[in-house]
């Protein structure tokens, strides 16, 4: 066993993978989630239980931490019972967690006064690379804390890139959630027009492999589409909204348009409108027809 104490806080859809590698690696991983029973598993593959974020800080090093969004971080380091308060100078904390690099900001400033230091490094590569240790982990914050938590982070990622200070990590996550929004509403409109124009669109992702139109997400969203299929959950159609609200929020204070991505808001807003935003991403399909590939 490692000598780092880890903490991880927001045991969800790719904190439990995140955390199952660090266990795997070695490492002694206290851990604390809102809903109990997601930690179950990882109590059983020799996680150490918290009764909340204080107690999981006081015992650890440094703290992960992968929260669905801004408010619900805030809670959690500044609530009752939160970081802050068991927050000693040394401690620092790596957030995971996407949200407005505003936000992010402010919280660690908030949070640098009682000497804790904050790393912002939100990921992309899904549940998949969540699962394979194969994120990409887009860092913002001080070389000397990310160089001291890039052991650790290396068993999670294929690549950790220093982008800047602070916040710096948020705004390529909300680069990369442009980019990753607007392909697959660009997917999703493809798959339905092969369908509506005689072409079996479960060959999509086979036939346009390797040439400029491939991508992960094409390789991965493009079968599930054709298919309907939408579990295993891949991801929450109010995550990529709230990520794309928040690039366009960016954009409009930095006078860069958005016209692609506000695109693919729109079309994630209808969904998430018609009941489906905590459902897969791969409900958008149902605004585009019923489809079924080819008699």
């Amino acid at each position: 066993m490692t000598g780092v104490a880890l903490g991880f806080a927001g045991i969800g859809l790719m904190g439990a993978p995140m955390t199952g590698r660090l266990l795997d690696a070695g490492y002694p991983v206290t851990v604390w989630n809102r809903t109990r029973a997601k930690i179950e598993p990882l109590l059983d593959q020799g996680a150490i239980e918290a009764s909340g974020p204080a107690v999981l800080t006081e015992r650890s090093e440094i703290v992960l931490m992968c929260l669905t969004d801004a408010d619900a971080v805030e809670a959690v380091v500044f609530g009752p019972g939160g970081i802050a308060e068991a927050a000693a100078s040394g401690n620092l904390l790596v957030d995971f967690s996407s949200m407005a690099p505003d936000r992010t900001r402010e919280m660690a400033e908030r949070l640098r006064e009682t000497g804790m230091g904050w790393i912002d490094a939100p990921v992309s590569g899904g549940v998949k690379g969540a699962e394979d240790g194969a994120l990409a982990i887009l860092a913002g914050g001080e070389a000397a804390d990310i160089e001291r938590v890039r052991p650790v982070l290396a068993h999670l990622s294929q690549r950790l890139t220093h982008m800047g200070p602070i916040g710096a990590g948020q705004v390529t996550k909300l680069c990369n959630q442009v980019i990753v929004g607007s392909n697959i509403a660009t997917i999703a409109e493809a798959v339905r027009l092969a369908e509506a124009s005689g072409v079996d669109a479960k060959k999509l992702s086979e036939a346009l492999g390797g040439g400029f139109a491939d991508s992960i997400p094409l390789q991965i969203f493009g079968p599930r589409f054709a298919e309907r299929v939408t579990e295993p959950l891949l991801g929450h159609v109010y995550t990529m909204l709230k990520d794309l609200d928040a690039a366009s929020d960016l954009g409009a204070a930095n006078l860069a348009p958005l016209p692609m991505a506000a695109t693919a808001a729109e079309i994630l807003r209808r969904a998430a409108a018609n009941g489906h935003a905590e459902e897969d991403i791969g409900m958008i399909m149902e605004l585009l027809g019923n489809g079924g590939g080819p008699a």
